[in-house]
């Protein structure tokens, strides 16, 4: 297993690399990076072969792709629900911030051709997910913006999580065979949790993320007194696409399910 955990730092142009196809992490099969914009700045996507994802995760922007334009905000990823546009090889997006701004940009190798779509906070609501379960400390907010049944055209997956104060996630450890990567972010600057994958743990930070091998345990935990937000990203395999059905439980520990606490 190669590397899995990363701190990368935005460069001078507001430009963080996370994965790409032949750094480190290439084995996520993705390129993924974080920018954070001026306003008034517009930044332009258009990758032949490939599929892109643009998400907003903090400001006020204004999308343009195909023959649509769209004015969104987004105060906090602690606080409201995601923006996002999705379009298909050749398709351009420009992005306008009308704030100082951050979003992310998830690409993969994909040659079909789909209509471009807007998703919005109503597409993806939080949804908990394991409450009152393993002592009710394994409760988060779980949304999806896109996956198999949503977008069967796409060789990626894209989601958020929300981690309360002190708890789990991921939880029970668990595995798939597609391979993930997590992004986080804190609601305050010394927030920090932890980060498992396999038999490596790292501390997670604010724009840390890690690079989850396909087939490794990855559970993870925040620390008590912060929340933890989670961009979680899974690529498809060919022919064996990311359901909500692969995720497959450590047998070590699936008597919790039954467990009184």
């Amino acid at each position: 297993m190669g590397k899995v955990f990363g701190y990368p730092e935005f460069d001078k142009n507001g430009e963080k690399i996370l994965t790409t196809y032949d750094n480190d992490y290439k084995d996520m099969m993705m390129d993924i990076r974080v920018y954070r914009m001026k306003k008034e700045e517009t930044r332009i996507f258009c990758f032949e072969g490939e599929e892109t994802a643009v998400l907003l995760l903090e400001g006020k922007v204004t999308f343009a792709w195909e023959d649509q334009t769209a004015e969104v905000s987004r105060q906090s990823v602690f606080t409201e629900g995601p923006w996002c546009v999705h379009v298909c090889t050749g398709t351009q997006v420009s992005v306008t911030a009308d704030t100082e701004t951050e979003i992310l940009v998830q690409r993969t190798k994909n040659g079909k051709k789909f209509p471009g779509k807007l998703y919005k906070p109503e597409d993806a609501p939080w949804g908990y997910s394991c409450v009152g379960k393993f002592g009710n400390v394994a409760k988060r907010r779980v949304n999806t913006i896109f996956d198999h049944d949503i977008a069967p055209w796409s060789n990626m997956v894209l989601g958020e999580v929300l981690n309360d104060r002190g708890n789990w996630s991921g939880y029970l450890p668990h595995r798939h065979p597609q391979p993930e990567t997590y992004y986080f972010k804190f609601d305050r600057p010394e927030g920090f949790g932890a980060s498992f994958v396999g038999d490596q743990v790292f501390k997670s930070v604010e724009g840390s993320f890690s690079a989850i091998p396909g087939g490794e345990l990855h559970p993870q935990a925040v620390a008590p007194g912060f929340q933890m937000y989670t961009c979680w990203m899974i690529r498809h395999l060919e022919g064996n696409p990311w359901l909500q059905t692969d995720r497959c439980e450590d047998e070590r520990y699936v008597w919790l399910h039954d467990a009184e606490f």
